[in-house]
């Protein structure tokens, strides 16, 4: 298995002023090869990003790996997922002699994006087409697409890209910034003989939750 450092390696790279979308593209695709790279031990590379993954081979093997992930952590913290929905519907797939634009390959495709909307619940706004990966049609919404899906995963304790962990640490600032703008409205309040009200432990945070991404943001 590929060395997590290079997802460091390959932030490090992407931690710079883009002038251009495309350059921007770029780096979330460089990102995104070198998780998937780390989890699969694959050889993807920026230059045949779209094409290793056109088969829709390893976004079936991903989309199972999350269900998987996601029920063993409903296992071990029920409270944390209570009334949140969890992936778990086996996504099938054939994986052997697939052709390239095949309609086995979108067959492939297409049951990967059923799972994204359907049992992740991906809004359309971050969703992609089979021909958007298939014929090259938005690479983009592809991009964003799987981004998303590895940011759900992250929340049951899967490996996320850099770009989404450097958003889990911003947010994890905003979060501390948030308790400790609070702290004299506290001490007022216990002035006043109330019991002080405190913010949400940043362990229960961590766990599972649904808070505002930054793309939301």
């Amino acid at each position: 298995m590929a060395d997590q450092s290079n997802i460091q390696s390959a932030a490090c790279k992407s931690i710079r002023p883009f002038r251009s979308s495309e350059e921007y593209l770029f780096a979330m695709k460089e990102d995104l090869a070198e998780w998937l790279n780390t989890l699969y031990d694959l050889d993807i590379q920026v230059d045949n990003f779209m094409e290793a993954l056109e088969t829709g081979c390893a976004l079936c093997q991903h989309a199972n790996n999350v269900n998987h992930i996601a029920q063993e952590f409903q296992q071990l913290h029920p409270q944390a997922v209570q009334g949140k929905t969890i992936p778990q519907n086996e996504v099938l797939f054939q994986s052997k002699n697939v052709i390239p634009g095949s309609f086995i390959a979108r067959d492939n495709v297409s049951n990967f994006i059923n799972w994204c909307r359907h049992d992740l619940g991906i809004q359309d706004v971050l969703m992609f087409e089979t021909n958007d990966l298939v014929q090259r049609r938005n690479e983009k919404n592809f991009v964003l697409c799987l981004l998303e899906v590895a940011r759900r995963g992250s929340k049951f304790g899967m490996l996320a890209p850099m770009l989404i962990q450097m958003e889990e640490e911003i947010e994890e600032e905003m979060m501390d910034q948030l308790v400790e703008n609070s702290k004299p409205q506290q001490e007022g309040q216990n002035l006043g003989g109330r019991p002080p009200i405190y913010p949400p432990a940043r362990a229960q945070r961590a766990t599972f939750c649904d808070f505002r991404n930054l793309d939301e943001l």
